[in-house]
């Protein structure tokens, strides 16, 4: 699983049928203190995720597995959403 956060949204008038009623949504992917991490990408949205959340995601044949067809072709897809990160901190001098 990775984290993202959902920074748009995309409109398709014409899909795959297998991803009709899916909501497809733009996130930026980002590392355990929120910054953002390479670049933005579309994911399959099964849960009702929105602008501006924090949520986390499965690539590949795994993104697809929430979906009503779990065969549909995407890259990713969104599998929760997330309302707290604690990350403790360390002492990496020693």
């Amino acid at each position: 699983m990775h984290l993202a956060r959902v920074i748009g949204s995309v409109v398709a008038t014409d899909k795959d049928e297998r991803l009709v009623g899916v909501k497809l949504l733009v996130i930026q992917p980002i590392n355990s203190r929120g910054e953002d991490k390479g670049s933005p990408i579309v994911a399959a949205d099964s849960i009702g995720a929105g602008y501006g959340e924090t949520i986390f995601y499965a690539r590949s044949r795994e993104g697809a597995m929430p979906l009503p067809q779990p065969n549909a072709c995407v890259d990713a897809g969104i599998i929760g959403i997330i309302d707290s990160i604690h990350v403790p901190i360390t002492d990496e001098g020693g």
